[in-house]
């Protein structure tokens, strides 16, 4: 299974609220530079906010940040809008023969390694925060 876009629009989605931040970060113009449907872009900022990234007020427009991006870590927006759900960035295929020594015991010898291969990039994406993100991006 593939880690989520949602991980990655979640990212472009508090990229772009630390970047305007004196100005209205609307579910519309924030869809205008993720090139998706406003609608995702509610879902998510939704998970955001329950995570608490995110300041979204009801029958207001935009949204903030809820603290310093320098607060925010790439762990933190991963957890928050469920990218993968533990252990099980990597998946294994199901039903292996089970009169053979190999498939009998494939799971067995892998998933430790892909336990330990997830929490590693959990850890990289911890040690990252988001201002490290809107620091590589251009200003104009």
């Amino acid at each position: 299974m593939n880690i989520s876009t949602r991980f990655a629009v979640a990212i472009h989605i508090l990229t772009l609220l630390d970047q305007n931040k004196e100005g209205k970060s609307t579910s519309e113009w924030i869809a205008g530079s993720v090139n998706t449907n406003p609608v995702v872009i509610r879902r998510i900022t939704g998970m955001l906010k329950e995570a608490g990234l995110v300041h979204v007020r009801p029958g207001v427009a935009g949204a903030k940040l809820a603290r310093s991006s320098a607060e925010i870590t790439l762990l933190q927006i991963y957890k928050a809008v469920h990218a993968v759900e533990e252990d099980s960035l990597f998946s294994i295929h199901e039903h292996p023969n089970p009169s053979c020594p190999v498939g009998k015991n494939i799971a067995g010898a892998i998933v430790p390694v892909f336990s330990l291969a997830q929490k590693a990039m959990e850890h990289v994406l911890h040690e990252v925060t988001l201002q490290q993100i809107v620091n590589e991006i251009p200003s104009n």
